[in-house]
């Protein structure tokens, strides 16, 4: 029969099969199952009305057979079949999937595409792979076969043929290796098999392959020989898709370590059917410990993605948000196309609707398990917390609502970890601020100057041991109309009017001494005061303005030519006997007062875990006050 010319379209993604290098071109044996799953699927569905087919559920299947000898790889299918007008609809006609406008907008760099995801080669891809690729085919109800036949580009030719059942089968001649090209793999039963599991292990029908296992030789010690077995390749039935008084504790932890490479169980196993306006069975795992590369660029967040259990996508970035980018799962719908590309899914009506569905679930989940499984929630926070954090701060409190509830932070009165709602229960009456501090840790923080008049007036405060914390509620501002106050912050909100009118006074009678002290630190602080927090401590830190001491330590940590300053307050107590030492040095011996200043104000950065700009200065000060 005269060749038959393929159309343009068509003919421009066979010469990107063919002459592109890809480093996934295993995705052919994906395409190549769905196309017979779905040939059977429409013949099994036709059965299920028309007695004729003779066929019941059992009886379809899928096979795959190796002829190592003559390099051929061949797919049969036991389905509906095709006819001559199905030939060249199917084969000759490129699929309405994206490819054509996907190849358009990477012509002359589609060797630095990985094919995986970003649109469905279908039947094209086993030209990746094939210099012949020949089809032989039986529709069901007629008694002629066709024969399918193309060697690339110049088109393809169709011929009678003989077949004795109904299906398709897909017969594929490797090419020819290379230097850099191995195509004998697709020959090697694991590789196989590795392909089937990874890709179409939950397709509905069985996939079998003859395989070769080895035995004892009957009555011979230490000899053995060899033997085919037909083997199913794959498990057909998904986990997700089972209800869930048939699943197991331990089945859902078994699926999870083997799916996911994790040693532990997970904390939280998800699992969810939903039906509607999308309609999607999702299995999601909150794993007990922090991956090892999951603070670092290289992790790579995202859902597992099937369409009818055929994975299209390995990691679906857009079905999880940041701040859940911790979860690992997957989500199965029949409502997206296997042949969908990647820049479709992020326009996908659908998917958006299946995020925003996970997104709620997933705290919903996290929430129930704050409220009722205390311990394993705190385990949770103590490995993802840092990310629910950020969540607040990347996204500039856009994820408030969903993120606040979850949060969590050390408590001056609890000695552990406390809620934002916990902590506003215990509020007083007339307390104006939350308060907080910001330390490298709990024990850190207890021991800060600044803290003692809120212990004494037994006031409850924050402890904020990660960086970003300060960060985040300074993003959050308030919460419930209360705003978060630092106890470094210049007005804690605190002094009664007595109290500010004998401050005031007593600042009035020393302000040539606090005056003299600001003068002697040359401009390292914007003020030396009185200080009205201080109960035992002689000396502390203070700040104005937005940017607090912690802040300044951590912005000052990242790589940058901007050096940040916090506006600091020196603070004095004037009821410790080193204020009376002060006052006397004003009077007789200033150059002195100068030495002490100094010595005061690196013992303030030291305890607030600041740098000391001369460390050598401040120990020969030191010395010199020891001395006398």
């Amino acid at each position: 029969m005269e060749k038959i010319q393929f159309k343009t379209e068509s003919k421009r993604l066979l010469d990107l099969m063919i002459n592109s290098v890809y480093t996934n071109r295993e995705i052919f044996l994906r395409e190549l199952i769905s196309n017979a799953s779905d040939a059977i699927d429409k013949l099994y569905f036709r059965s299920l009305t028309d007695q004729q087919v003779g066929m019941q559920r059992e009886d379809f299947a899928i096979h795959i057979s190796l002829d190592k000898d003559n390099r051929i790889l061949t797919i049969s299918d036991n389905g509906i079949g095709m006819n001559a007008e199905e030939l060249e609809s199917n084969l000759g006609t490129i699929a309405n999937s994206g490819s054509l406008a996907f190849m358009q907008e990477t012509e002359g760099a589609v060797e630095d595409v990985d094919i995986i995801g970003q649109f469905g080669v279908g039947f094209y891809s086993a030209f990746m792979v094939s210099k012949r690729v020949t089809v032989l085919t039986r529709r069901f109800g007629e008694e002629e076969a066709l024969q399918w036949e193309s060697e690339g580009l110049d088109g393809y030719v169709i011929n009678k043929a003989d077949r004795p059942g109904v299906g398709t089968d897909i017969i594929l001649a490797l090419k020819d290796n290379s230097d850099t090209d191995n195509y004998d793999e697709f020959l090697e039963e694991y590789k196989i098999r590795s392909i089937v599991k990874k890709y179409s292990d939950y397709i509905r029908y069985p996939i079998r392959m003859e395989v070769e296992k080895r035995r004892a030789v009957e009555g011979k010690e230490d000899e053995f020989e060899s033997y085919f077995e037909t083997e199913t390749l794959n498990s057909m039935i998904p986990i997700w898709r089972k209800n869930k008084s048939e699943l197991s504790d331990e089945d859902y932890d078994y699926f999870y370590k083997e799916k996911f490479f994790d040693f532990e169980n997970p904390l939280r196993v998800i699992h969810s059917k939903t039906e509607g306006k999308a309609t999607y069975n999702a299995l999601l795992f909150i794993p007990a410990r922090v991956p090892y590369n999951y603070y670092s660029k290289e992790y790579e967040k995202g859902l597992q993605l099937y369409s009818n259990g055929v994975l299209i996508m390995d990691k679906c970035a857009d079905l999880l948000p940041d701040h859940f980018s911790f979860v690992r799962g997957l989500v199965d719908s029949s409502d997206l196309s296997l042949n969908i590309s990647r820049e479709m899914l992020q326009h996908d009506r659908q998917l958006k609707l299946i995020a925003s569905n996970l997104e709620k679930k997933i705290k919903n989940e996290l929430l129930d398990m704050l409220n009722n499984q205390r311990e394993t929630y705190e385990k949770f926070y103590e490995n993802f917390g840092l990310q629910l954090k950020w969540g607040i701060y990347r996204e500039f409190g856009l994820n408030r609502e969903m993120l606040l509830p979850l949060l969590m932070f050390h408590s001056s009165k609890e000695k552990k970890l406390v809620t934002m709602s916990e902590y506003f229960e215990r509020m007083q009456p007339e307390q104006k601020y939350i308060y907080y501090a910001s330390g490298e840790n709990v024990d850190r923080i207890d021991r800060l100057p600044q803290t003692e008049l809120l212990k004494d007036k037994d006031l409850e405060i924050l402890y904020l041991t990660d960086e970003i914390d300060e960060f985040a509620l300074k993003i959050l501002r308030v919460y419930e109309d209360k705003e978060f106050k630092s106890v470094s912050s210049g007005d804690l909100g605190l002094e009664d009017e007595g109290d500010d009118q004998s401050a005031q006074e007593q600042s009035q009678e020393y302000q040539p001494l606090l005056d003299f002290m600001k003068e002697a630190l040359s401009g390292k602080v914007k003020a030396v005061r009185l200080s009205q927090r201080l109960k035992s401590h002689p000396v502390c830190l203070s700040s104005e303005g937005m940017v607090s001491l912690e802040m300044e330590k951590i912005l000052n940590s990242m790589p940058t030519d901007r050096e940040v300053k916090a506006e600091r307050i020196l603070e004095i107590n004037s009821c410790h006997p080193i204020f009376q030492t002060l006052q006397k040095l004003h009077t007789e011996d200033q150059d002195r007062l100068k030495l002490y200043t100094e010595v005061i104000y690196n013992q303030a950065l030291l305890i607030e875990g600041l740098n000391i700009e001369d460390p050598v200065a401040f120990s020969n000060a030191v010395c010199d006050i020891m001395a006398g």
